[in-house]
C-alpha cells in the first residue's frame, strides 16, 4: 500500500474515532467521603484497611470505599507463577469491587498495616504499606504478607487514593527488613 494511501487511511480511521461515541460505561459518581477518613495520610490508610476488613458474610461499605479514591483510579494486584512469569492486573474501582467482592464475604478477610514507609513531595505522597492478611481477625498467623504501593494526592480540601499496586510476598520475594519483613 503506497505510503500516501496508508497515511491518509490512518487519518480516516482515527478521525472516525474520535467522532463515534465512547462506548465505555462511565464510572458512578463518588460518594462523599466521611471528612475524617481523608483528613489526613493516616486517616485514608486507616479508613481504607477498615473498609475492606469483614468477617464472612458482611457486606463491606463499597460506597465508603468508593469515597476515598479518584475517579480513575486503579488497584493493580501482580505477582510471579511458579515458572517466573510475572504480571500485573489494572482494575478500575468498580472492577476491583466486583471480582474482589464476593471472595472477600465468602471467606472472611483482614488486613492490617504491619509497618510503613513514607515519602512526600508538594501534594503528592507514596506509602510502601506493609500488610499482613487473614481470614479471621483472631487468626494466629496471616495467610498472606506483602507490600501495598499507596501514590496519594492531596487537592488542598482532602486526600485521594490515586493508585494502590501491591505483590504478596514469596519465599523467593520475602518483605525485605527495611519494610517490615
Amino acid at each position: 500500500m503506497p505510503k500516501v494511501l496508508r497515511s491518509s487511511l490512518f487519518l480516516f480511521l482515527f478521525s472516525i474515532l474520535l467522532l463515534v461515541p465512547s462506548r465505555a460505561q462511565e464510572a458512578p459518581a463518588i460518594p462523599a467521603a466521611n471528612p475524617a477518613d481523608v483528613e489526613s495520610v493516616d486517616a485514608i490508610m486507616a479508613a481504607v484497611y477498615d473498609v475492606i476488613s469483614g468477617g464472612k458474610a458482611v457486606e463491606r461499605d463499597w460506597d465508603r470505599f468508593r469515597s476515598l479514591f479518584r475517579t480513575d483510579a486503579k488497584l493493580i494486584p501482580s505477582g510471579c507463577n511458579a515458572q517466573g512469569q510475572c504480571n500485573a492486573q489494572y482494575l478500575s474501582i468498580e472492577e476491583y469491587i466486583k471480582l474482589a467482592g464476593p471472595s472477600l464475604m465468602s471467606n472472611g478477610f483482614f488486613e492490617t498495616e504491619t509497618h510503613r514507609v513514607e515519602e512526600r513531595f508538594g501534594n503528592i505522597a507514596h506509602i510502601f504499606s506493609t500488610y499482613d492478611s487473614r481470614n479471621a481477625a483472631k487468626d494466629v498467623e496471616p495467610f498472606q504478607r506483602g507490600i501495598n504501593s499507596f501514590q496519594l494526592f492531596n487537592d488542598g480540601t482532602r486526600w485521594w487514593i490515586v493508585n494502590i499496586f501491591w505483590q504478596g510476598a514469596t519465599p523467593s520475594t520475602p518483605i525485605p527488613a527495611k519494610y517490615g519483613g
